[in-house]
């Protein structure tokens, strides 16, 4: 939970965003600024699931403060445009909440106040959550006419029981009209799965993800099931699937959903060729990324430093606070010995790796400050090297905070293992 700023917090945050701030002397060296994606967090939904610890609100679809909200959302926009001055906009995530909430004039009107204001790439990705308990027919084609580019539909499961027991407002019924007109629509949709389940058998996750490739989306993503801190499962935790299962279980997911021509390139995300989401690969890659909207995180650098912000949580306090230019709740660089776990913790996610030299050009950084956590990766068996490209093995995907871990700074490493 991210405290309240005082009044005078909220002040001298407003200050800093004078660009003089951001461009002061500072350790790093940053030659170039990494590719840059917009995030806009809409964060209602008609009822809080209880795995959820996103910054979510309940709130019905006709109660919806659509338009105040996209006045605090264009005036947060323009608040922050002095810190992406002249940068193009490669990549657009809409996400909550339940965004699909939302009427697809207000998506068009939000659209539109965000192409007025920034330098959009040329087919630039746009992506919107939907919820298909949220569906009406044509809604889907709204969106898509309002600029969508690229629809995410979180399912979660194709089975009745599970769906209730995560909370959903959905049914299978709904579920399966939902991404057909997805299907129809969109050239690339995403379909969100969840596995190892409560009462989860190997037979009932093949018959949800036989389900869902069958309906042939471009992209699935598909999350272990994770009891997260300040939930509901957390409080009343639900039975658990032991480890062994849950293993068996990533391999049938990876070996079905290859043999349907998709390639799992990252941890989480399965593609066909060309679909890979491109908004979560500039993520993955330590790329930049301005969240506008309550709660919503940005993470940006300069010629000196790499600085992450977070705007306020609660919806009401937000609004208000946006529209006077005060929207934010913290403001701060990333100190220098976090770096590199910082970057490692992302770009460690991907199949095939990356290029040694982006970790010097994404963190300002020498390559010296990881060689040695990559020569013990390597030689604990986590990590290929193929010259100056590096990839996690089956090993350390299998493993991967184990990996990942190894590029912590010596005093969190420390308490880590204690």
């Amino acid at each position: 939970m991210i405290p309240i700023a005082s009044a005078q917090a909220q002040a001298e945050l407003a200050q800093a965003r004078d660009i003089t701030h951001y461009m002061r002397a500072g350790t790093l060296q940053l030659q170039t600024l990494p590719p840059l994606s917009l995030y806009v967090h809409l964060p209602w939904c008609l009822k809080k699931c209880p795995y959820c610890d996103f910054n979510s609100h309940e709130m019905r679809a006709a109660e919806l403060p659509e338009q105040s909200y996209l006045n605090a959302l264009m005036a947060d926009l323009e608040a922050a445009l002095p810190l992406i001055w002249g940068r193009s906009v490669q990549t657009v995530f809409i996400g909550g909440g339940t965004p699909s909430l939302f009427s697809p004039q207000a998506i068009d009107q939000l659209i539109a106040g965000i192409r007025a204001r920034v330098r959009l790439a040329p087919n630039a990705e746009i992506t919107l959550e939907a919820n298909p308990g949220t569906f009406e027919k044509d809604r889907f084609k709204a969106f898509r006419a309002a600029g969508v580019t690229r629809l995410s539909v979180g399912v979660q499961s194709f089975n009745d029981d599970f769906l209730k027991t995560l909370g959903r407002v959905h049914n299978r019924a709904q579920a399966l009209d939902a991404l057909a007109e997805a299907a129809a629509v969109f050239d690339t949709f995403n379909l969100d799965l969840m596995y190892a389940l409560p009462g989860q058998t190997l037979d009932m996750l093949r018959t949800d993800v036989d389900t869902a490739l069958a309906l042939a989306p471009q992209h699935l993503s598909i999350y272990h099931l994770t009891i997260e801190p300040n939930t509901f499962f957390a409080k009343f935790p639900p039975a658990s699937v032991d480890d062994d299962l849950a293993a068996d279980m990533l391999d049938l997911i990876t070996d079905m959903t290859a043999a349907a021509g998709m390639q799992r390139y990252e941890v989480s995300a399965y593609a066909k060729p060309g679909h890979a989401c491109q908004h979560n690969l500039n993520y993955w890659q330590f790329g930049d990324y301005l969240g506008i909207g309550a709660g919503a995180h940005s993470k940006l650098s300069f010629a000196h430093r790499v600085v992450r912000q977070v705007r306020l949580r609660d919806p009401a306090r937000y609004m208000t606070q946006a529209l006077a230019g005060q929207a934010l709740a913290q403001d701060d660089d990333v100190k220098r010995r976090e770096l590199p776990f910082e970057f490692m913790l992302n770009a460690l996610r991907l199949a095939d790796g990356f290029d040694l030299s982006m970790f010097a050009e994404r963190t300002g950084m020498p390559l010296s400050a990881v060689q040695a956590a990559l020569a013990q990766a390597q030689a604990q068996g986590l990590l290929l090297r193929d010259g100056e490209h590096v990839r996690p093995s089956a090993r350390g995907f299998d493993f991967l905070n184990d990996l990942q871990a190894l590029f912590l700074p010596a005093t969190r490493q420390e308490s880590s293992q204690s």
